[in-house]
């Protein structure tokens, strides 16, 4: 390694302020500039080039013309040329969700209970190899985040024809990483960590959705549900946190078929990056029937209709939403019509049409959402007066099944606040 050391001063040229801290975030005014200008022998007006700089630059720039025409003949000619062309516009193959249509038919029928990063898994070996500018990889945690696809080659020196990464355990760099990536164009990457270490991967996060561009962030252990890791590695405010950044989609998908979904929405948008958010532990299967369309792309949707004029929505995100069902049917036992509601990613709803978000929230009715994480945000959803069933502060070290029992977060605790507010 090399390190190399770049010894600057701040405001170097400014006449009276070099080295002061305030050239760092003021303009320097009229009078310093004038003195700057005379101090630097710089007699030329503002965004005036000089002749002997502008044919300097010019010399540059022709220096690399018979490289570019050469390159340009060679893609003109080029059997993948189409291929070329289309992956640098950003836009995807040619039945691309051709498989991923055809299994989620299949995950209806045989619902499995899987944990979310498993299903992520699950959609990633449907279109890894219909999408072939897709790059993958993980800050070190392959096996937990499921975000390798079998026999796919690892980038690496000497041969940088892979399509997997191993970025180590450096959170930032790796999201920076899939910035530069997706800015150059061509390729569409993706890459893991635990959703607790969000933190670390924020600002890169924060700036791809700021340039817009298409980065899929794979976060896994989304919640207490991870376990004995204990209240270190359980994010409970990091969903709230994510999102609050303008033009991020923060997916928690419910079962395999909202995962497959979820997957496909990010992959098709071309200018906005994605957190899937991920669980640990398993989680039945709730989508039961074929919808015949994406339904998560509407950001939440009415997953269980009430048995008569509803009384009650419950909502729910990720894991949550079995317990949301599990409510649901004590309470319809008890003559109480309820429906159920499954949120896959609040951004997306917020751009439905206004018929359609009343429709869905179910204004009248006693709302209640469930989610292992902090209430913020959710107040869209329930109201001022709504309930809420979730984490009120960090989590600990325990089993999963231990912990939402010993943080409340339960049917029967869904149940007792939906019957608080009749």
């Amino acid at each position: 390694p090399t390190l190399i050391a770049c010894k600057t001063k701040i405001g170097k040229g400014a006449a009276t302020m070099e080295g002061s801290h305030k050239t760092h975030g003021a303009a320097l005014g009229a009078t310093e500039i004038a003195a700057t200008r005379q101090a630097l022998h710089w007699p030329f007006a503002p965004f005036e080039m000089p002749e002997g700089v502008q044919k300097a630059w010019a010399k540059v720039g022709k220096q690399g013309a018979k490289t570019r025409k050469g390159w340009e003949a060679r893609l003109l000619n080029h059997a993948q040329r189409d291929d070329f062309t289309r992956a640098m516009a950003g836009d995807l193959p040619t039945g691309a969700f051709e498989a991923l249509d055809a299994k989620l038919k299949e995950l209806v029928s045989t619902q499995p209970a899987l944990a979310t990063r498993q299903s992520s898994g699950e959609a990633l070996e449907t279109v890894f190899n219909a999408i072939p500018e897709l790059i993958g990889g993980s800050a070190d945690l392959t096996g937990s985040n499921n975000t390798f696809v079998k026999d796919t080659q690892i980038m690496d020196a000497p041969d940088y024809a892979g399509r997997y990464l191993n970025y180590g355990i450096r959170e930032f760099g790796m999201a920076a990483a899939m910035n530069g990536l997706a800015l150059h164009g061509g390729v569409i990457p993706y890459a893991g960590t635990f959703m607790a270490f969000a933190d670390y991967s924020r600002p890169a996060i924060r700036l791809g959705a700021l340039m817009g561009v298409r980065a899929i962030h794979v976060l896994t252990h989304d919640s207490i549900g991870l376990g004995e890791d204990g209240p270190t590695h359980q994010p409970v405010e990091h969903l709230a946190a994510l999102r609050a950044i303008p033009n991020l989609m923060v997916f928690r998908p419910a079962d395999t078929v909202e995962a497959l979904e979820c997957w496909q929405v990010a992959l098709q948008h071309k200018k906005t990056p994605s957190g899937m958010c991920l669980s640990r532990q398993k989680t039945p299967a709730v989508r039961l029937t074929d919808a015949g369309e994406n339904l998560s792309r509407k950001g939440a949707y009415e997953l269980k209709a009430a048995n008569g004029v509803a009384k009650v929505t419950l909502f729910g995100t990720g894991t949550e939403v079995a317990l949301a069902l599990k409510a649901a049917e004590a309470l319809e036992a008890e003559g109480v019509p309820t429906r159920v509601v499954s949120v896959p990613c609040f951004e997306l709803f917020e751009q439905q049409p206004k018929a359609y978000q009343d429709a869905v929230i179910g204004r009248g009715t006693v709302r209640v959402a469930v989610e292992a994480a902090i209430k913020q945000g959710w107040e869209r959803f329930i109201g001022e007066d709504g309930g809420f069933v979730g984490m009120t502060g960090f989590g600990a070290s325990a089993p999963a099944e231990v912990l939402y029992r010993e943080f409340g977060i339960t049917a029967e605790a869904v149940v007792e606040a939906a019957k608080a507010r009749l």
